[in-house]
């Protein structure tokens, strides 16, 4: 496209997609793709293609007047359609009134099922406030005193944010390009309609609005109304914001979703629990914003992703500033919640709002979980990912490191670094305005408190782009997320004199089935591709190669044996049902054409599911012979009663295997972790679901144990359909089934969850849900 035509494009138009859509025009692209996938115009992601559907949504009047179609915009006005807009110049010059303009009422057109809030994609917030989006005009009325007079009359708006600088939006004939200002759209005697624009980088939340007038008679200005408030988002339908996104289906998933699942387990047994973001609930909106004050931004870092983002990872987790969720691993929570109790985010945001103090307790899960539903309440684009066995680098070295005594024997206060079962993190969507052009789309943050970033537990925005080439030098915090999904993991021996030398590197031991929640299903979408090349390529060994050089550290590289003939591999009964016996086994492969002697060490411990291991509860040393080309299994049983008194709620376990060839001196060693499944809550609703209307939901459950399970709670919760609540139940005979029955009111329409979750003494990490679709009444 030309420059010339580039410019006949309008701003209504280049600023929203869906504004455009309203008027009826063609929407087209004014600045044509460069290529490169992740830029459409300059700053702009856009990794997927064009959804070609738009929001279609109409625009009809909440006060029955006739109105304009869209406000008046400096650049590629449509001519034909002038006679339904308001001319200054053609109108009859009535009779200019010597009184002040004064204002009789201001009503900001802020109903739920209204033009404003349908077409601000935020009528399912359950607030009666009005809710917009940056960079699109919304309508507000006001009434006057006396006839408005449109040639000698003036208006500004006033918008306040708290103790803020105002901003004042003066009465313009045409709107510049993603500026502030008001514009008359429609005049009946005393009643004016008026569009109000708000730039697509002003600050977002929450704004008190007043009204200012002028006439040759005097000014006026309205009285300070406190229910006119105005509540004001990011805006990912708008092109000209930072968090813009050209694909409905996302934006559909992204922003507007509810519902999600969060990954969890090992990648050989992938679990996963139904979670409820609810950022459309009641008082989570407000929860947002006591967040965003409590973090201290300026008004210009109010408007930015990349600053709001960053603060929102720090003040998820308690650390440095009393945030919203305190963390705990210790598998003991008198005080508060067990995280694993958790179903969703509504319940962790509104004790936090109340309260002002850290809601205990939470995990990498609950941290993702409440980013997520922050991020979409905000307007950006968020989603939630796991990482099955994610690296913990504590000496931010690139790489993970364990460490053996001379018998290789493993040197348990050594080995500060750790492997994650599973750890999740967001992915957030904007344009990265701060670094070299590509690195706009998603970007990785962290809420979960790990290490310090610049002196504070956050972590994030850092481009996946640059994560998966090992641009660790591209900020923010990559070289952590790079470390977590890429970094090798490197295997010491201790020798006579006290040194450590490299005696293994396992190059894939880390980054695998790293997983989302699918657009528009409940399956899990496999995204390693946009974190990491194929494991061993040429690609993704450069980019552990690039990452070591910008982190001045040489590739780890074992030092070369005499002989490597023996291979050893590990297998587990992984997803055994809780109560039950588990068999191990190692794998023992004699490539070799002589016989091989070896001394094998094996160790089985409870593990927390971020990958510190309590002592080992069974240990066990073989020696074993193997022929030439044979492959020999050795096998472990590791009972219930050896395990159930050691057990922690993520039902996790660690097999480390370590061993010497005695001919060769070649050193084994392998560490491999499974665990064991919970039972499901099954969950039936009964009777047709309609908003306003009560309905049933039974919630059945069967403890799979010869033990009691003290202190039984039910944790219900469900977006639209039931605020979160707890329900005792006491105690839980052996093998015995226990039912409730909760009565709940639907207050939206649509496809929706109803979640659970059970916590108990001896028994966690028990979840179910079921989809529930209302009908409107």
């Amino acid at each position: 496209m030309s420059r010339s035509a580039e410019r006949k494009k309008s701003w209504w138009e280049r600023c929203c997609s869906c504004c455009a859509s309203n008027r009826g025009e063609d929407t087209e692209d004014y600045v044509s793709s460069s290529g490169g996938g992740f830029i459409d115009r300059p700053g702009r992601p856009t990794d997927r293609p064009r959804d070609p559907d738009g929001s279609g949504r109409g625009t009809e009047s909440e006060t029955g007047t006739d109105t304009v179609t869209g406000p008046r915009t400096g650049e590629g006005r449509d001519r034909s359609d002038r006679s339904t807009d308001i001319n200054l110049d053609d109108l009859p010059s009535g009779e200019i009134s010597k009184t002040a303009l004064q204002i009789q009422s201001v009503d900001l057109l802020k109903s739920r099922n209204g033009e404003n809030r349908q077409s601000h994609h935020t009528d399912q917030y359950e607030y009666e406030d009005l809710i917009v989006r940056r960079g699109k005009p919304f309508k507000i009325c006001i009434n006057f005193k006396r006839s408005f007079n449109i040639k000698s009359d003036q208006i500004a708006v006033i918008l306040q944010m708290a103790n803020g600088q105002p901003i004042t939006l003066p009465l313009i004939k045409e709107f510049d390009e993603g500026g502030w200002g008001c514009q008359v759209s429609d005049v009946s005697g005393q009643k004016v309609m008026l569009w109000v624009n708000t730039s697509a980088q002003a600050p977002v939340g929450k704004y008190q609005l007043s009204v200012r007038t002028q006439c040759p008679g005097g000014s006026y200005a309205h009285p300070t109304d406190s229910s006119l408030k105005v509540y004001l988002l990011f805006n990912p339908w708008c092109r000209m914001d930072a968090v813009f996104m050209d694909n409905e289906a996302w934006l559909q998933e992204y922003v507007l979703n509810e519902n999600g699942r969060i990954y969890y387990g090992t990648e050989y047994q992938i679990g996963e629990r139904s979670w409820s973001y609810g950022q459309f609930d009641k008082g989570v909106l407000d929860a947002v914003m006591y967040i965003l004050d409590r973090g201290g931004l300026s008004p210009t870092s109010r408007g930015d992703p990349i600053s709001v983002t960053r603060v929102v990872s720090a003040l998820v987790n308690s650390m440095d500033d009393n945030g919203v969720v305190a963390g705990s691993w210790a598998d003991d929570y008198p005080d508060g919640v067990n995280p694993v109790a958790w179903v969703g985010s509504v319940d962790i945001l509104l004790r936090f709002h109340q309260t002002g103090s850290s809601v205990k307790y939470g995990q990498c899960w609950v941290f993702a979980g409440v980013t997520t539903t922050v991020l979409r309440c905000l307007g950006i684009p968020g989603r939630t990912i796991t990482n099955f066995a994610s690296a913990h680098d504590t000496d931010k070295n690139l790489t993970f490191d364990v460490y053996f005594d001379e018998n290789m024997k493993p040197l348990e206060d050594k080995n500060s670094d750790s492997v994650w079962n599973y750890h999740c993190w967001n992915d957030c969507w904007m344009t990265r305005p701060d670094l070299p052009p590509g690195y706009s789309g998603w970007q990785a943050i962290d809420a979960t408190p790990q290490e310090t970033s610049s002196g504070t537990y956050c972590c994030g925005p850092s481009p996946l782009l640059a994560i998966k080439n090992g641009l660790v030098n591209i900020k923010h915090d990559t070289p952590f997320i790079f470390s977590e999904v890429n970094s090798d993991k490197v295997f010491y021996q201790r020798m006579a004199n006290g040194q450590f030398k490299k005696v293994h590197v396992e190059e894939r031991a880390v980054g695998h089935c790293i997983s989302t929640k699918a657009v528009g299903s409940n399956a899990r979408e496999d995204i390693t591709y946009l974190y990491k090349y194929p494991e061993g390529s040429a690609e993704e060994r450069n980019s552990v190669r690039t990452a070591a050089q910008y982190g001045n550290k040489p590739m780890a590289v074992a030092e070369p044996l005499t002989s490597d003939d023996i291979v050893m591999t590990v297998e587990s009964q992984d997803g055994v049902l809780t109560g039950s016996d588990i068999n191990v086994r190692v794998l023992l492969n004699n490539r070799s054409s002589s016989r091989r002697s070896l001394s094998l060490t094996m160790s089985v411990a409870v593990m927390y599911y971020n990958g510190v291991c309590k002592e080992s509860f069974k240990n066990d040393t073989r020696n074993v012979s193997i022929n030439p080309g044979e492959t020999k299994s050795v096998g472990m049983l590791v009972s219930y009663n050896e395990y159930r008194t050691h057990l922690l709620d993520q039902a996790a376990m660690m097999l480390t295997v370590s061993g010497i060839v005695q001919e060769t001196s070649q050193k084994l060693a392998k560490q491999h972790t499974f665990r064991i499944r919970t039972p499901d809550l099954a969950i039936t609703v009964h009777g047709e679901a309609v908003v306003g209307q009560q309905i049933t939901a039974e919630i059945k459950f069967q403890n799979p144990l010869e033990i009691v399970l003290h202190n039984a709670v039910f944790h219900v919760e469900g977006p639209g359909l039931q605020r979160p609540k707890t329900v005792p139940v006491g105690d839980i005979g052996p093998r015995k089934t226990v039912s409730i029955q909760e009565n709940f009111t639907p207050q939206r329409p649509g496809p929706r969850q109803f979640i659970a979750s059970l916590e108990s003494n001896e028994l966690n990490q028990v979840h179910g849900s079921t989809e529930v679709v209302v009908r409107s009444s």
